[in-house]
């Protein structure tokens, strides 16, 4: 997760828009998803602008984004303000925090041991979560 800015972030009504969709959702959405409810509510707004606003609130530490394995970049407003990986479905996108005490020593021992500092990483493992999986396994013949 990212740490806050130091900077003041300035909140418009079309950012208070975008998070006010992430906020109401679960899962982690993308840029279009976003829009098209945005869009669906009436609410004006471009997509440019939509992207503007999820790498500021990014940025200043209020989202969480992760790119998918199919590359593409989603967002969800996280509880926890500590650091943190992300167990995310594939299919429907929810996503659930865990702390990761083992992989984080072993980050930081590995990394030191090559003679890196001001280390750090990002993981995130993606599966079905056991809804989907067991939607996908009542729609086999």
């Amino acid at each position: 997760m990212t740490e806050p800015s130091a900077r003041p972030s300035r909140t418009t009504r079309q950012g208070q828009a975008v998070l006010s969709v992430v906020d109401g959702s679960e899962t982690f959405r993308s840029a279009q998803d976003i829009h098209a409810q945005l869009r669906s509510t009436g609410e004006a707004v471009g997509l440019t602008t939509v992207y503007r606003h999820l790498a500021l609130l990014t940025e200043d530490g209020q989202l969480d984004a992760l790119q998918t394995a199919d590359g593409e970049l989603v967002y969800r407003r996280c509880r926890s303000a500590q650091h943190h990986h992300h167990v995310v479905c594939r299919q429907c996108r929810r996503g659930t925090e865990v702390e990761l005490p083992d992989l984080e020593q072993w980050a930081e021992s590995t990394a030191q041991a090559l003679g890196y500092t001001d280390i750090s990483h990002t993981v995130e493992i993606f599966g079905l979560c056991s809804a989907c999986s067991a939607d996908s396994d009542t729609a086999q013949p």
